[in-house]
């Protein structure tokens, strides 16, 4: 099996891996944008930046419910090799070819299912915001209403 060691002149971009993160549970940038106090446009910048201050990537991988050090680490390309040299022919004789699946696989298949669950939870969040605004819209037509009665 083959083993990969990061390129010595390539780095991480820990913007990128936000966005992709991001995109991957399904968060817009507004979403991101108002859970970290910024703009739209802050959000876009940042996605672009190679390195994110420690503080404010804290505060991002808590909200994406990821450990930071799944933003600082991945590496798309080390990620690409890595799952291309999964499968490795082990017996290749006249029946055919016998492949062993490395357990990395069983790995990104848990990542896929955290991101998953993830999502849901903040589809789950994300529902529970519009009743809250759906409530409070009912309360302040329940007060106007009052308030012109009297």
């Amino acid at each position: 099996m083959t083993t990969h060691t990061a390129m010595p002149n390539h780095k991480v971009h820990e913007g990128r891996n936000i966005k992709r993160f991001r995109e991957m549970l399904g968060i817009k940038q507004d979403a991101l944008a108002f859970d970290l106090n910024m703009s739209q446009q802050a959000v876009s910048l940042l996605e672009q930046k190679e390195t994110i201050d420690t503080p404010l990537l804290q505060k991002i991988s808590a909200l994406l419910k990821i450990p930071v050090e799944a933003i600082q680490n991945f590496d798309e390309e080390q990620a690409i090799n890595i799952i291309a040299n999964t499968v490795n022919t082990v017996n290749d004789n006249a029946t055919g070819q016998v492949f062993q699946i490395n357990p990395t696989i069983n790995t990104s298949e848990k990542w896929m299912e955290a991101l998953e669950e993830i999502k849901r939870l903040n589809e789950d969040k994300i529902a529970l915001y519009e009743r809250m605004l759906k409530e409070k819209d009912d309360m302040m037509a329940k007060y106007e209403q009052l308030m012109n009665n009297r």
